[in-house]
C-alpha cells in the first residue's frame, strides 16, 4: 500500500492505493482560510496538522489492515506558501499563502535585479515565497530576526512526519530562491533577500527519499516507523504525476479555483517575458512550463454567489451545443492575474452588457472568458517554446461538456475528459510514494489515464472566437488604464 497526502487550500486529502495503483479510499478534512486584510490569505499551519490527523484517523478506522501494509508516502501541497520557524521548529506567524498578493511592491524590486529572472528562469510574482519574506522583514522586523528556517507548507508537513526539513525541485522552484535550471538553491538570491541557506531545508528528487515516518505518528495511525516519505510535489506537478504528464509535450488545463495550462518538458525552457511558469518538474532531469490564471472556477464561483443559483445548473442550462460569442466580454481578474499579466491589481468586468443580455448570455461570457485566459496562457506557452497537440481536462469545471467545447475552440487542440477516477494530486503523490520505496521505474509508474471523450474544436466557431478573443485582449490595457 501507498498514501498520498495532498495539503489543499480548502482541505487536506489523503488516498491509499495498492501496488497495482488501484485507488483503495480515500479521507479529507476541511482548513480554514483567513484574509483579515484586503489581499491578504492566510493559514495557520496548526490546522493543516489537526486536519491531516482527521483524514488519517478516518483511513484507519476504515482500514486499519491497508494502512499497516504502507510501504511509501509521498507529498502534494499548495505551492509558494511563507511557513515561518524559530530555531524550535515553533511557527513564528500565519503562513502567508499562494494569492496572497501584499508583497506586490517587494515583488516589483526583486524582480527588478536581473538576477532572479537570470537564475529562476521567471518573473518574480508576488505570490512566491521570497517577496513575502522581504515584506515580513519590512513589516514585522521581530518575526524575520526570529526566522531560522522557511518551509513550503507540503514540508511543515513533512517535518511533523519525519522531524526533518526537507524540500524538494518542484516546489521550491516557485520561492524565486532556486537556480531552476542547476535545481539547487541559489546563495546570492538567499543573500539578496538577506537570508542564507541555512534557512533552507535540504532537497532531494520528488521521486526520491525524503525522510522517514517517525515512531510516534506511525503508532498513532496503525502504520510501520520508519516508512519512506518521498520528496513529493507542489500541487500542480503533482497532478501531472497522476495524469502521467511527464513526456515532452503531454499537457493538461485544470479548470480548478484557479487554471492551470501545464505542459512537461525534457529540457528547461526559461522565457520570463512571456510570464509562462518555468519550474522543475517532480522527476529527476525533467521540467515543465505553467500558464497560472487566479480565477477559473473561482469566477465562476463568484458569478454563483451573485445570482443566488448553483453553478452547475446554470452551466447544464447552455446545453452541449457550442453557441457564437455571447457578445459579452468577461475579464476574470477579481484577484489580479498572472499569466500573461502579471498584474496584482488589475480587477474584473463585464463589457458589451445590453437589454438582451440574459443570465444564460452571462453565464456563457464567464465561460468564455476564463477560456480566453486559458488562450493567453497557451501564446504564452507558444512564445516559450512549447506547442500541444492536444490537452486533458481536469478539475470541477471539466464536468462541463459546453465549456469543454468551448475550451478545445478557442484553443484551437482536442479537449480530452479522462475516464471517470481520481487522477488529481493526492493520486499524484501515492506515486511518488510508490516511487521512493520501490524504486520503480517513473514511466511504468506514471501512466496516463483512459480517454473517455475527446472534444475537438468546432471549426465552424473558430473564427469568431478568435475575433472575440482579440477583444478580449484589447480590453486589459483600456481597463488597466482607467483604474491606474
Amino acid at each position: 500500500m501507498y498514501l498520498g497526502i495532498d495539503l489543499g487550500t480548502s482541505s487536506v486529502k489523503a488516498l491509499l492505493i495498492d501496488h497495482d495503483q488501484r485507488i483503495v479510499d480515500s479521507a479529507s478534512a476541511e482548513v480554514d482560510l483567513s484574509r483579515p486584510h484586503h489581499g491578504w490569505s492566510e493559514q495557520d499551519p496548526a490546522d493543516w496538522i489537526a486536519a491531516t490527523e482527521q483524514a488519517l484517523s478516518e483511513l484507519k478506522r476504515d482500514h486499519a489492515a491497508e494502512m499497516a501494509a504502507v510501504r511509501g508516502i509521498g507529498l502534494s501541497g499548495h505551492m509558494h506558501g511563507a511557513t515561518l520557524l524559530d530555531g524550535d521548529d515553533t511557527v513564528l506567524r500565519p503562513c502567508i499563502m499562494w494569492n496572497d498578493v501584499r508583497s506586490h511592491a517587494e515583488a516589483a524590486a526583486l524582480d527588478s535585479d536581473p538576477r532572479f529572472r537570470s537564475i529562476t528562469g521567471n518573473i518574480v510574482f508576488p505570490g512566491f515565497t521570497a517577496p513575502k519574506l522581504v515584506w515580513v522583514k519590512n513589516n514585522e522586523p521581530e518575526i524575520f530576526a526570529k526566522v531560522r528556517k522557511v518551509l513550503l507548507p507540503k514540508d511543515y508537513l513533512r517535518l511533523w512526519l519525519t522531524g526533518e526539513h526537507i524540500s524538494e525541485m518542484s516546489d521550491s522552484a516557485g520561492t524565486s530562491w532556486l537556480d531552476t535550471g542547476a535545481r539547487a538553491w541559489s546563495a546570492d538570491l538567499l543573500s539578496a533577500t538577506d537570508l542564507s541557506e541555512d534557512a533552507m531545508p535540504s532537497l532531494v528528487e520528488g521521486s526520491e527519499a525524503g525522510g522517514q515516518l517517525r515512531a510516534e505518528i506511525a503508532t498513532r495511525f496503525g502504520m510501520n516507523a520508519g516508512i519512506t516519505v518521498a520528496g513529493g510535489a507542489g500541487d500542480n506537478a503533482a497532478a501531472a504525476i497522476g495524469m502521467g504528464t511527464i513526456h515532452d509535450g503531454s499537457a493538461f488545463a485544470s479548470l480548478g479555483t484557479s487554471g492551470v495550462l501545464f505542459a512537461a518538458n525534457n529540457a528547461y525552457l526559461p522565457n520570463a517575458e512571456s510570464a509562462v511558469h518555468a519550474f522543475c518538474h517532480a522527476l529527476p532531469n525533467t521540467w515543465h512550463q505553467m500558464g497560472v490564471i487566479l480565477s477559473a472556477t473561482d469566477s465562476l464561483n463568484w458569478y454563483e454567489k451573485i445570482t443566488g443559483i448553483d453553478a452547475a445548473d446554470m452551466t447544464d442550462a447552455l446545453g452541449e451545443s457550442l453557441d457564437a460569442p455571447s457578445g459579452v466580454i468577461f475579464l476574470p481578474y477579481l484577484g489580479g492575474e498572472r499569466t500573461p499579466h502579471n498584474d496584482a491589481s488589475i480587477r474584473g468586468a463585464f463589457v458589451g452588457v445590453g437589454h438582451e443580455s440574459d443570465r444564460n448570455a452571462l453565464t456563457r461570457s464567464v465561460l468564455e472568458g476564463v477560456s480566453f485566459a486559458f488562450r493567453d496562457c497557451l501564446e504564452a506557452l507558444q512564445a516559450a517554446g512549447t506547442s500541444l497537440d492536444s490537452v486533458t481536462a481536469v478539475g470541477g469545471g471539466s464536468r462541463s461538456a459546453y465549456w469543454l467545447k468551448l475550451l478545445a475552440t478557442v484553443l484551437g487542440v482536442p479537449v480530452q475528459v479522462p475516464a471517470d477516477g481520481d487522477f488529481g494530486a493526492a493520486f499524484g503523490a501515492a506515486r511518488l510514494g510508490l516511487m521512493a520505496a520501490e524504486g520503480a521505474d517513473p514511466a511504468a509508474v506514471c501512466t496516463p489515464p483512459d480517454i473517455q471523450r475527446v472534444h475537438e474544436p468546432e471549426s465552424g466557431l473558430s473564427a469568431a472566437y478568435g475575433d472575440a478573443h482579440a477583444r478580449y485582449k484589447a480590453l486589459y490595457p483600456a481597463i488597466k488604464g482607467v483604474m491606474t
